[in-house]
């Protein structure tokens, strides 16, 4: 016989110590205040990966207990929603996992599993449902591969990661742009800083967030004073001309420059992807959900927030109406 404990969210056998409780764990405190002999870590990806370390851990000391991570490769969708601080933690601990048994180690047991394995799924229902979903979204959600770049993106990891560098050049100009979010409880506001030289472009910051418009326009502020940039370039279509007056009301005087994106994303993407192709565009550090975004973005999707907001920064700096508006001498400088 079990007894239930609603309050306290466990299920116990009455006058034993066995019981199984279930907690929140978005972040260490969230797990705080227990211990385990078997602790089930679902949708790891999700959590902070300090949730473990910090926490997690320690819980299996009192009685040398195990521990089992559970975890679904990451969309772009949930990455937007993990507290993780890379969006990559729980795909990295698997491989190690993975390499160690591989390697004769008995400390970890990994295993791979698809939907089809699922013995209590209906295959009618997901033979169904797959037929809506697209090739990347399929092959990560149903066959449970790890993708960290998507077929037909317009940015690759080796791109990024060749022309990444560790600080950038004294910068002629330097901006802060944003792709806004027009509700507190929607997408992401993209904030992206962007600077240049000569021809090429540097990516210097983000400070995307979920929040209220006064919220990215307090974000936005902040990163143009940080980075001490020349203008906050916004795109107008989310919000129109309220988009420059939120801003303003953090402070009026940042010099804000409203763009109309008129062109298809793709279309307005492509040039800085070839310039990225060119060498021409450069990661000062890392950006894991940025670069994330750039490389499992598939053109005709809904194109992400903080890619949306690099590629109008990158194209003020050094698109071609950037060039066009500047003199040879001052291109040249």
């Amino acid at each position: 016989m079990l007894k239930k404990n609603e309050a306290e969210r466990y299920i116990e056998v009455p006058g034993t110590e066995q019981r199984i409780k279930a907690k929140t764990a978005w972040n260490p405190d969230s797990l705080r205040g227990d211990y385990a002999d078997i602790l089930i870590l679902d949708e790891y990806q999700l959590m902070n990966e300090q949730t473990w370390d910090l926490v997690g851990a320690p819980m299996l000391l009192d009685n040398n207990g195990n521990a089992i991570f559970v975890y679904t490769p990451p969309s772009l969708r949930s990455r937007s929603a993990s507290k993780a601080d890379d969006p990559q933690h729980a795909a990295k601990l698997f491989k190690k996992a993975m390499k160690l048994m591989n390697g004769g180690s008995t400390r970890w047991a990994a295993f791979h599993f698809t939907s089809m394995d699922n013995p209590y799924l209906s295959k009618d229902a997901l033979e169904d449902i797959t037929t809506d979903m697209s090739s990347l979204a399929y092959r990560m959600e149903i066959l449970a591969e790890d993708i960290d770049e998507a077929p037909g993106a317009l940015w690759t990891r080796k791109t990024i990661e060749d022309n990444r560098v560790t600080e950038a050049p004294d910068l002629h100009r330097i901006v802060v742009a944003v792709d806004p979010s027009t509700t507190s409880t929607g997408d992401e506001a993209g904030i992206i800083g962007c600077g240049s030289r000569k021809d090429q472009g540097y990516v210097l910051a983000d400070r995307s967030l979920q929040g209220s418009p006064l919220a990215w326009a307090k974000a936005a502020v902040k990163l143009y004073y940080d980075l001490q940039a020349n203008l906050i370039v916004a795109e107008k279509n989310q919000g129109g001309e309220m988009v420059e007056i939120t801003i303003h009301q953090v402070d009026p005087d940042v010099h804000v420059k409203l763009i109309h994106a008129s062109r298809g994303k793709q279309v307005r993407a492509e040039p800085i992807s070839a310039k990225s192709e060119k060498g021409k565009v450069h990661h000062v550090g890392n950006y894991p959900m940025l670069e994330d975004e750039l490389c499992l973005w598939i053109p005709g999707d809904k194109s992400p927030n903080r890619l949306d907001a690099m590629v109008h920064g990158m194209t003020e700096l050094i698109g071609k109406q950037a060039f066009d508006s500047m003199d040879l001498d001052e291109v040249l400088s």
